[in-house]
């Protein structure tokens, strides 16, 4: 019997700077086989994907883009900190190909490192159509790596890459010392005297190459010495005199600090490498992405559309997501009026019905909805779209003090207010990302959307998308607003510099935008059964107990009264008045069962947590079962719905619009409905996202100040739109 030959597992790490298409690649490899998380001890995102090719089993890694490897950011910690310390078998830098002079400095930094380094030129098509022709056989010779040119959008030449990769990553030959950035004489003149001193009073081995930590500890980086000082001790302190006196003579030398000079050298490396392996065609080409631009960031006319972009993404979500709603809710109606055809009568089946389903059925029929907007933020990415909405709106954030870029985390946040926060860690300054931290929860995250969907599909019908897209806008004209309050009072000082990158249009690809679409999505499924589940469940306890009430009339008694009334009609009908005595019989009974239902929430535990808080949101026009579900939302914002799915479940709930024709038969007008939708905008952000303003600031101080703030501003607009509205004679 044959031996079962182990595949050979091979790490493959992928590096590349932003807009480089790393991740389109990173998608086109790995497919749906992905597992997204965090970085040890950072929450800079984490993705790795599996996948088995060529007889190897791969592990893919797809690092934070980054420009260079010099530790400013945090993304680029983490990506060095990666190819340093796990020491992947390859690591692929995804290179511009349209934009080679700024994507060869990263190049140029991971050929210093001891790894093996595999160059992809991406986006060959969009270099070509620039009249930009590359040798890539020149340019493997002269950095000694290999060279592939990719199509990520197109899927093209992924293969070979990893083909090469896999026979790279088998190579047994060292790393060649020709790949080494060579310096202006005195440069290397200290590099070698600093590496020839490490070496004669170190015995023990540094963390990283001798010639690599020279360069290191000339550019002063922090992290390296610290590293230093860990592994040797006091002996470290030796090697850092030795440091400052190399530090200095280079100072006195060109009269400019050691990293910038050695700055300057690589960009002058890159620009002798762009002369010997670049060519341009003298035939002048169009330039699609800027033909775009004059019409997309023009000052006059780029701002409405983009307006129009987001009115039609909202319009696209409530229009279209409502048919594949109507089939989840009748699916859900379906099985919820089977169990109660087969189930008997128990607390188990209370639970069951009026618990769990009531409470998550609620909520996992707006799934349809949450995957249009998680696909328009996709295009909107996908296309380089993004990008040119944070250009437009860079005039805007300065009348805040702030720029274009702080627009980004804003626009994620339509997604989700957890990476939102997280994105402002590339904002350079401290009081831009703490102001931008603050303002972000005004931005109505996909949690919200179901709420919207349900009070403004059942109150305000044919403009229920437009409603919505105001709501939207609203959150935003709110977060300039405070801002600029903010701004002129707890921020003051100059606004930071900043030049907005516009990456060029592309064409985004189906499998990719599936991927994006997807992966937030599966957060809102996870939710389903967790957090909601066991919210739905707490707040069924809350509602179903105590069980025995002392009802203010005998519900059974005055059902009996109408059977009994109206059997004596049936006697003299036909068939037609018989089937309106049908209907009238019934609805008198389903009213009495709904009075006989709502007694019994008001007298059930959670109505009596609802009417302690109630004279609160009173005078905004939300009644006890809204306060109770803006409670709830603290956990969760889509436990919103699941509350008032239970609170409000009718008798008929196997019916289609069950819960909206409870909610209009109910005291709750579109007024009402609007001020609890300007609430939920507004008030206090979930859990999650209060977790990670508390670790993004670091201070206990902003977090509690952004609950305080928000809540009250979600109040005082609120009780403006219902106390006006009432006295405007709105309804």
């Amino acid at each position: 019997m044959p031996k079962l030959m182990h595949k050979k597992s091979i790490t493959i790490a992928l590096a590349g700077n932003p807009n480089s298409g790393k991740t389109t690649i990173f998608n086109n490899i790995t497919g749906t086989r992905q597992k997204v998380g965090n970085w040890p001890g950072v929450t800079v995102e984490k993705k790795e994907g599996s996948v088995s090719k060529f007889g190897h089993d791969l592990k893919i890694i797809d690092l934070p883009g980054t420009y260079s490897l010099t530790p400013f950011s945090i993304e680029e910690i983490v990506a060095r900190d990666f190819v340093l310390e796990e020491s992947p078998d390859v690591v692929i830098d995804i290179i511009d190909a349209s934009n080679l002079e700024r994507s060869l400095y990263l190049a140029t930094q991971l050929r210093e490192l001891d790894c093996k380094v595999l160059f992809a030129l991406n986006m060959a098509d969009l270099a070509t159509s620039r009249g930009t022709k590359i040798d890539a056989d020149k340019l493997s010779e002269l950095l000694d790596v290999p060279v592939v040119f990719t199509i990520g959008n197109k899927n093209t030449g992924i293969d070979s890459l990893l083909k090469v990769a896999i026979k790279l990553a088998g190579s047994k030959s060292k790393i060649s010392q020709k790949r080494k950035v060579k310096y202006s004489n005195d440069i290397e003149n200290s590099i070698s005297k600093l590496q020839g001193f490490i070496e004669e009073r170190i015995e023990q081995n540094l963390p990283y190459n001798i010639r690599w930590t020279a360069i290191k500890l000339l550019e002063n980086d922090k992290i390296v010495r610290e590293r230093i000082r860990q592994k040797i001790g006091n002996k470290s302190l030796e090697i850092f005199r030795e440091v400052e006196t190399h530090r200095k003579h280079l100072l006195d030398r060109f009269d400019d600090d050691p990293e910038i000079v050695m700055t300057d050298e690589r960009y002058g490396f890159i620009a002798g490498i762009i002369k010997e392996v670049v060519t341009k065609s003298t035939k002048r080409r169009i330039d699609t992405s800027r033909n775009v631009d004059l019409v997309l960031t023009n000052r006059f006319v780029g701002f409405p559309i983009f307006i129009l972009f987001i009115w039609i993404m909202f319009q696209t979500t409530f229009v279209v997501g409502s048919y594949p709603m109507e089939w989840i809710d009748s699916g859900v109606n379906w099985l919820s009026a089977i169990l109660e055809l087969f189930l008997p009568d128990s607390l188990f089946k209370d639970l069951l019905l009026n618990g769990i389903i009531a409470g998550v059925g609620s909520v996992i029929i707006f799934l349809p909805n949450i995957l249009i907007l998680f696909l328009f933020i996709a295009i909107f990415e996908d296309t380089g779209y993004m990008a040119r909405a944070a250009f437009l709106m860079d005039k805007i954030m300065h009348l805040i003090g702030l720029h274009g870029k702080s627009f980004i985390p804003m626009l994620m946040g339509f997604g989700c207010s957890v990476p939102a926060i997280m994105a402002t860690r590339t904002l350079e300054s401290n009081k831009d990302r703490i102001l931008t931290i603050l303002i972000t929860p005004f931005m109505s995250c996909s949690a919200k959307l179901p709420i919207y969907i349900l009070l403004a599909g059942t109150f305000f019908s044919a403009r229920a998308g437009t409603v919505i897209f105001l709501i939207y806008i609203t959150g935003i004209i709110l977060s300039i607003i405070t801002g600029r309050l903010f701004r002129s009072t707890l921020f003051k000082g100059a606004d930071a510099p900043f030049v907005m990158e516009l990456p060029p249009y592309r064409v985004p690809m189906i499998k990719s935008l599936i991927i994006h679409m997807w992966d937030r999505s599966k957060m809102f499924l996870k939710k389903m059964g967790g957090i909601i589940l066991v919210g739905s469940v707490i707040v069924w306890m809350l509602t179903a107990f105590p069980r025995n009430i002392n009802y203010s009339m005998d519900y059974n008694k005055e059902i009996n009264k109408i059977n009994t009334s109206f059997m004596d009609k049936y006697s003299n009908a036909d068939d037609y008045e018989k089937k309106q005595i049908e209907k009238q019989k019934n609805a008198a009974i389903t009213k009495l069962k709904l009075a006989e239902k709502a007694e019994k929430a008001e007298k059930s535990f959670m109505g009596s947590i609802g009417k302690t808080i109630a004279p609160v949101f009173a005078p905004i026009g939300i009644d006890w079962r809204g306060s109770v579900a803006l409670l709830t939302g603290f956990v969760a914002k889509e436990i919103v719905v699941s509350t008032l799915g239970i609170l409000y479940t009718a008798e008929e709930a196997d019916e289609p619009d069950a819960l909206k024709n409870t909610l209009l038969a109910s005291e709750m007008t579109s007024l009402s409905a609007l001020s609890l939708m300007i609430f939920v905008l507004l008030y206090l952000p979930c859990v999650a996202t209060i977790a990670t303003i508390r670790r993004e600031t670091g201070s206990l101080k902003w977090t509690l100040f952004s609950i305080v703030y928000n809540t009250s501003i979600a109040w005082a607009a609120a009780f403006c739109i219902y106390q006006g509205g009432k006295i405007l004679g709105l309804t």
